[in-house]
């Protein structure tokens, strides 16, 4: 906010201040206008009161406006977004002339994710499938040319070399914490979290703000005795809840952020790990929908099926500072034609 604003709100606030004690009086006297001198006198001799506006000394007023300034300066929103940008990289993929193998993002895509992202107009935005560093910073620049400027980025080298997730973002990086070595129990063995966590901490007027970004396993089946590799997408959420309850073992007073692809719904027994751990409330799931009121995040576009997998959860210490309490998804035209998923998006009021 630009101090001129500030200043104007300043103003309205401490003049809010002043006027709010005395808006029963004023009412009280406008409706006895034009009245009788002999019905008011009734009304006061049957125990009415009329009240007298409160004025404040030139002093008062002063610390009013002192107060109302610093409120306005203090008061600030954050805007944190989760998005899959679909194989921001080189990958197998079908392309207008047939299937190329390890063939980079088509222009045309890479042009509607950028109209996305400038939308979101997010402070801080958590990517998955971003294929390394060199592509992070062609987006950066890419944005920046067409007027976005993420001064802040950072990847994680996670156990898949093709698959990153990574933060863009316009505030500092207090800490930077990459998981990149979380191991789990996985039929008889051990396996480590594929894309692992991506621990970022930035700081805001209402204190520190922690985001823990990620990526669980896909529903592709790596094994017969792991259908859909459900099993392992407990693993990773398990491993993840339980990392965020060692840097956070209350999360009632913590303020942390956990938002990414979980590539399984909201019942789903990945996310439902990531929500609790036996009665300790980890983190609450923020429901969300775009202006039309759906709820679908990822397109399946081979059986033509919607549904949601991409998921912001907010610590119990921290959703209050979420606007309206719920999250939302960017239903914009382009985002069909840049990504298979659509953003999820909250507002914090810090």
């Amino acid at each position: 906010m630009k101090s001129a604003g500030i200043r104007r709100l300043g103003y309205e606030l401490a003049a809010q201040a002043e006027t709010g004690r005395a808006a029963s009086a004023q009412t009280l006297r406008a409706k006895a206008v034009g009245t009788k001198v002999a019905k008011i006198a009734k009304a006061e001799s049957a125990g009415a009161v009329f009240l007298r506006p409160w004025r404040p000394s030139g002093k008062g007023l002063g610390v009013l406006f002192l107060f109302a300034l610093v409120a306005a300066l203090r008061a600030e929103t954050l805007t944190v977004a989760t998005y899959n940008v679909e194989n921001y990289g080189s990958a197998d993929r079908m392309t207008e002339a047939g299937y190329r193998k390890e063939y980079p993002k088509p222009e045309t895509e890479k042009q509607a994710l950028r109209a996305v992202i400038r939308g979101l107009d997010a402070d801080i935005l958590v990517l998955q499938e971003v294929g390394g560093q060199p592509y992070l910073d062609e987006l950066r620049r890419d944005l920046k040319a067409e007027g976005l400027d993420y001064p802040q980025a950072s990847l994680l080298e996670g156990n898949d070399s093709d698959r990153h997730v990574a933060v863009l973002s316009r505030r500092p990086f207090k800490a930077v914490t990459p998981h990149a070595a979380l191991e789990f129990p996985y039929l008889g063995g051990t396996e480590r979290v594929k894309r692992g966590l991506l621990e970022i901490t930035v700081a805001t007027p209402a204190g520190d703000l922690t985001l823990f970004g990620l990526h669980l396993k896909s529903r592709f089946t790596d094994r017969p005795d792991d259908p859909m590799s459900a099993v392992r997408r407990v693993g990773e959420a398990t491993a993840i809840r339980d990392a965020v309850l060692a840097r956070f073992p209350d999360p009632a007073a913590a303020r942390f952020l956990v938002l990414g692809d979980c590539n399984d719904g909201k019942a789903g027994k990945a996310v439902q790990r990531l929500l609790r751990r036996g009665k300790t409330e980890v983190a609450r799931l923020l429901p969300a929908a775009d202006a039309r009121g759906e709820t679908w995040t990822h397109a399946y576009r081979k059986e033509e099926t919607y549904s949601r997998v991409d998921h912001i959860l907010v610590s119990p210490g921290l959703s209050a500072s979420v606007r309206g309490g719920v999250a939302r998804i960017y239903g914009g035209a382009e985002a069909t034609g840049a990504s298979d998923h659509r953003p999820v998006v909250v507002t914090l009021e810090l």
